[in-house]
């Protein structure tokens, strides 16, 4: 089952104290980002966050899971979490935070 745009939509009125929050189509789902870092993925209409020390000390009680088949495992935001706009916009940030910056891409070169 494909995530639904209503759920992203409201995902991303309730992330907005995270700062630049946005959501890219991935694969049918969508990822997840915090000034331009990726931090997780929503699939099936259930948020992955990124495991980090400082975000899964934020979260507990937490459990973790994979967002997909063959994936390493995430925080799994429960949707009634979500309501707390405060809590899930000081975990998005709390987790780009200890994520690295995104590498620069490559220039295509001409054939």
């Amino acid at each position: 089952m494909a995530t639904q745009r209503r759920t992203i939509d409201y995902l991303m009125g309730q992330a907005a104290e995270a700062g630049a929050v946005s959501a890219r189509p991935m694969f049918g789902e969508y990822g997840v980002y915090v000034d331009g870092k990726m931090i997780g993925t929503v699939c099936d209409d259930q948020l992955y966050v990124k495991p980090t020390a400082s975000g899964r000390l934020h979260a507990e009680p937490v459990s973790e899971a994979p967002p997909y088949p063959g994936a390493k495992l995430n925080l799994l935001i429960k949707a009634d979490r979500w309501e707390d706009a405060e809590w899930l916009g000081d975990l998005l940030r709390i987790t780009a935070a200890e994520l690295p910056s995104p590498k620069p891409r490559q220039p295509k070169r001409g054939t």
